[in-house]
């Protein structure tokens, strides 16, 4: 039981910095308040949510014992790297356009930043010793 509830702050913790990634990004090209925002906010996050989930389940981010370890913050930076660029073709796929090299930059370098912070305060701070 245990077990799971720290799974799920893990799980809910990647949620809310891709909804924070996201967020940050529309706010940032001012259009939050722009007709179908809904749509579109969808369109980003969740194909980077199932990018970043498939990709980090597979690299092993989600094992608690290693996610107690400081050496698990490159875990979560290799995932987001390689699931960016993944999150960015699906949302292309979704939305009919093409792919930015730049979008999936940004898009990769903000999750980064953001999913290394919300991990390392899991490391030092949050996780069960």
């Amino acid at each position: 039981r245990r077990k799971r509830c720290w799974m799920s702050c893990l799980l809910v913790g990647g949620i809310v910095c891709g909804v924070l990634c996201t967020v940050l990004g529309f706010a940032t090209h001012g259009s939050l308040t722009c007709e179908g925002v809904f749509l579109r906010f969808s369109a980003t996050f969740f194909p980077w949510l199932v990018s970043y989930v498939l990709i980090g389940k597979r690299l092993g981010v989600y094992r608690l014992a290693l996610a107690r370890e400081r050496a698990s913050l490159w875990q979560v930076l290799l995932a987001i790297l390689l699931a960016a660029p993944l999150a960015a073709v699906l949302r292309g796929v979704w939305l009919g356009q093409a792919v930015l090299p730049l979008f999936v930059a940004i898009m990769a370098g903000v999750s980064a930043a953001m999913l290394v912070a919300w991990r390392a305060s899991y490391v030092f701070w949050i996780a069960p010793r």
